[in-house]
């Protein structure tokens, strides 16, 4: 699963996640023949599979596992208007629903909340 050497915790930016992984953060997708008003949400999605990636450390999800559980950050946006937000880390079997790519996924409800925390403002940018 994850290798004990290894502390999520220190991927704290877009830039941490690259180094660890070998890619230069400053590549970044060509969304020139994209819509303008869908290319920062792309850029964002982007960044989120760097980011999942390295605090993944090697875990890759196995959809045709229904025994493996997948945890998602749950991002909500708050209608008092203080804005979109980390809501919690959730996992679900009992209903049928899309609310996230199936590569912005861990293996651990404490790594989901911490990738919904530190990283809120990637996520702003890619679901708003």
């Amino acid at each position: 699963m994850k290798k004990s050497d290894f502390d999520y915790r220190s991927i704290k930016s877009f830039e941490d996640a690259c180094a660890k992984e070998g890619v230069d953060p400053t590549l970044l997708p060509d969304c020139s023949m994209i819509l303008e008003e869908f290319r920062e949400a792309l850029i964002n999605a982007y960044k989120l599979f760097v980011i999942f990636k390295a605090i993944n450390n090697g875990w890759v999800a196995d959809f045709t596992n229904p025994n493996q559980v997948k945890y998602f950050p749950w991002m909500k946006v708050n209608s008092s208007g203080s804005g979109f937000g980390f809501a919690h880390s959730v996992y679900d079997f009992d209903r049928s629903s899309s609310h996230v790519g199936s590569r912005l996924c861990t293996y651990d409800p404490e790594v989901a909340v911490y990738i919904g925390e530190q990283f809120a403002p990637e996520y702003a940018k890619f679901h708003l």
